[in-house]
């Protein structure tokens, strides 16, 4: 004790205890890597003070804009399982690996977005583009939204999973087929070249990458 001149084991009985000043708390490196226009919401507190966050917009976010890639280790197995989140692999070097997050200090903002129960709330698809993973958006997203994620076609194959599904309680059904409106082609910058769905597209960009 500076006070009274001595050493001791705990605290000061004459003088009291120090005043304790604590660390300010830094965000993890997932939250800090969320977009502006983006924002983290507390929809749930668990036992234990765990909170389920979800991912909502702040602005009108355009159709059609890609975020990305996925940030996580290689694993190959989960060492964290979260049933509201996609489970994602990416296929590196022949093998196939598990893009884990442990914790928020070894993932980017992407892994807070939570999976989509039906087709109606789905904002994002997600899908591998040359060993990585993206989240585009499939519509315009208005403010307040939550965005929501699940397997574009040809990554619910590598991930043996349904292309499109309804999630009630714990049953998972596929969603009756509706009538397709007619999109917009997709367009290589490259060489102009046209494509109906956007799958084709990044394959057929990969090759242009390729020649590069």
């Amino acid at each position: 004790c500076e006070d009274c001149g001595k050493s001791l084991i705990g605290e000061c009985k004459l003088h009291g205890p120090l005043i304790r000043a604590k660390d300010r708390v830094i965000p993890s490196r997932a939250r800090l890597t969320l977009p502006h226009y983006l924002t983290l919401r507390v929809l749930e507190l668990r036992a234990g003070n765990q909170q389920i966050l979800g991912v909502f917009a702040k602005k009108v976010i355009q159709k059609r804009t890609q975020f990305g890639p996925y940030v996580g280790q290689l694993s190959t197995k989960l060492t964290r399982y979260d049933e509201s989140r996609l489970v994602l692999q990416v296929l590196k070097d022949g093998g196939k690996y598990f893009l884990d997050t442990p914790n928020e200090d070894c993932g980017n903002w992407m892994m807070f977005v939570r999976l989509a129960r039906n087709q109606e709330e789905q904002t994002l698809v997600a899908y591998q583009h040359c060993g990585e993973v993206y989240f585009t958006t499939v519509k315009p997203i208005e403010p307040h939204t939550e965005l929501k994620v699940w397997y574009a076609a040809d990554y619910a194959k590598f991930m043996e999973a349904s292309a499109v599904f309804i999630k009630e309680e714990s049953d998972i059904c596929p969603l009756p087929p509706v009538a397709k409106e007619p999109v917009d082609p997709w367009i290589c910058s490259s060489c102009r070249s046209t494509f109906a769905t956007f799958a084709l597209l990044e394959s057929h960009q990969c090759i242009h990458k390729d020649r590069v």
